[in-house]
């Protein structure tokens, strides 16, 4: 499902080539690598209802998927009418089967403060007014984003390959009645926070689609105006917006200004226009410093960036050698460090309690040596640390409620833990740190000697209790997500939901080896063989979860990204 694009009009007007490079050349590209690896059994192109172009008042005839001509109108929706051209063209000449969305405006909770409801959110609880484009009276559809999910879901198993579909909610609103309701909810008075000011180069003032084709497939809208407006301006009253997108102004702006793309010419390559742009260009880069290049998580880390496109490096110092630690920063120029640096043992915590002093100079010193230095340079941290650092009591017995980051260590019965608590006690006192704990980290390689499920399915006996854990392949990339966004303080980061041992072994042979056995045996028969005892507990994920909504639970997510992965390897 390709949802991917520069979606905002306004930004359009201003930058227009930047759209013609995401929208067109960005699903060419994509449209290229399904047509070479010849296994998409359905590519579903997210289009707009804006491709149709501006919607008659007088003749109040809706556009449909086939017999309606595109005529486009700035050059956002142009792109993206270029980009279906591209979709269809490779539906003909490589077969491609390919399904074609066009949709209403979407909003609800999370949208960038660049579109329209999520703006006039903000700037009401900020006490500012909102400047509306021309009269205001240009006409919308708008529909709450868990309608629009579920009509993607209804198209991607039961809609037909070479198929358009338009995606519209029920009822048109002007933009001013927008602003008026938002003004209401947040307890303003229109009349007062409602102002005017010189509309786009070109405003659609209606776009009017007939949906028939996506009720027959059985879609119906169920999220009421009131109710989804309600709820979207409740979260954008209540969140810490710049946790999430930074500092906001330009995007509150009624006409939010972007740098002008300026195309040099050969011989004219001193245009200032260009030198400005790139200038631009470069104060926005995200330069990524990653510590911990030999290890599994700082080794997925490079994966992913990579992946993504952004620029990264990787440490050469030990984190306790402060000299070698500003050699790596002065050469790098990071922007966000991550730190997966940290000695756990080999085969297992039981190795820190005969190298305490290797653990104290890496664990202790070196991580706040480097997050102190990181602090002097306006550099933002991301600190890979543990959960094992609570063990179930009276507060939080088994089955109870789980362990919060506000709630104080209790468990430092190895060294290891020891000396991830004493670190935790002094990084609350930086304010550029993203501090995530993990508990038992999990990924889809089930021959990996780290994961936790090759340990568990290697040991003689297995003890069977219920704790938290993380899944690698889903939450790593999330932790990236929270470097951009800036986050900072302490995450429990970790899948929500407890599973017990014996639970995590069915698994692995239901999906991996069904001749598989385990034997059980006691915390108090373990801990005869063991140098320090095992931290087994269950971490509260609200926290994760208000910032990175939708996580799955971590059953769900063992199927999904571990097992299921392995089961379609098998059958390949």
């Amino acid at each position: 499902m390709h949802f991917a694009a520069q979606s905002h009009v306004d930004n359009s007007f201003g930058n227009s080539f930047e759209f013609t490079k995401n929208n067109i050349e960005g699903t060419h590209v994509l449209l290229e690598a399904c047509r070479l690896a010849q296994t998409v059994t359905r590519f579903i192109h997210v289009s707009t209802d804006e491709v149709y172009g501006e919607s008659s008042y007088e003749l109040d005839s809706s556009n449909t998927e086939h017999e309606s001509l595109l005529a486009p109108t700035n050059p956002y929706s142009a792109t993206k009418a270029g980009a279906e051209m591209l979709v269809m063209a490779y539906g003909r000449s490589y077969n491609l089967p390919y399904i074609i969305t066009r949709g209403n405006n979407v909003y609800g909770p999370n949208q960038h403060p660049e579109k329209a409801i999520p703006k006039f959110s903000v700037l009401t609880k900020l006490g500012q007014k909102i400047a509306l484009h021309g009269d205001g009276l240009a006409t919308r559809s708008y529909m709450h984003v868990e309608d629009a999910a579920f009509a993607f879901d209804v198209i991607l198993h039961k809609g037909e390959a070479e198929h358009i579909y338009n995606i519209g909610a029920h009822e048109e609103r002007t933009v001013l009645s927008v602003a008026q309701d938002i003004c209401r909810l947040q307890g303003r008075d229109p009349s007062a926070f409602i102002t005017h000011v010189r509309d786009r180069a070109f405003n659609d003032r209606r776009y009017f689609i007939d949906c028939s084709k996506l009720l027959a497939l059985g879609w119906r809208q169920n999220k009421s105006w009131n109710e989804g407006l309600t709820e979207t301006v409740q979260w954008y009253s209540t969140q810490n917006l710049e946790s999430y997108w930074g500092n906001l102004a330009s995007a509150l702006e009624p006409h939010p200004t972007t740098s002008t793309l300026s195309v040099n010419v050969i011989g004219d390559s001193n245009c200032a226009e260009g030198q400005s742009r790139s200038k631009t260009a470069e104060a926005a880069k995200l330069v990524f410093l990653i510590y911990g290049r030999t290890g599994w998580i700082g080794g997925m880390l490079g994966r992913l960036l990579q992946e993504q496109g952004h620029e990264y490096y990787y440490g050469a110092a030990r984190l306790h050698d402060k000299a070698a630690l500003q050699e790596d920063i002065q050469r790098c120029q990071p922007t966000h460090i991550l730190n997966a640096a940290g000695i756990t043992g080999r085969p297992n915590v039981d190795w820190c309690e005969t190298h305490k002093l290797e653990v104290v100079q890496t664990n202790v010193l070196g991580t706040l040596m480097l997050i102190d230095l990181a602090k002097s340079m306006n550099i933002h941290v991301t600190n890979f640390a543990t959960g094992c650092i609570y063990s179930y009591d009276d507060d939080h017995p088994i089955g109870g409620k789980g362990f919060t980051e506000q709630d104080v260590p209790n468990f430092r019965g190895s060294y290891y833990s020891h000396t991830k608590a004493m670190v935790e006690d002094v990084i609350h006192q930086y304010d550029n740190v993203l501090q995530l704990r993990l508990r038992m980290p999990i990924d889809s390689n089930l021959q990996n000697p780290r994961n936790f499920i090759y340990k568990i399915a290697h040991y003689a006996k297995v003890v069977d209790v219920p704790n938290s854990m993380t899944v690698l392949d889903e939450l790593v990339p999330l932790a990236i997500q929270g470097a951009i966004r800036k986050l900072t303080g302490i995450y429990n980061f970790t899948n929500p939901g407890v599973i017990s041992h014996n639970e995590v072994l069915e698994l692995y042979k239901e999906y991996y080896d069904r001749d598989f056995a385990w034997e059980n045996f006691s915390i108090e028969e373990q801990s005869t063989i063991l140098a320090a005892p095992r931290s087994n507990n269950a971490l509260d994920a609200t926290k994760l979860l208000e910032a990175f909504p939708g996580i799955l639970d971590i059953k769900s997510s063992l199927e999904r990204y571990v097992f299921k992965v392995q089961e379609d390897c098998a059958g390949s």
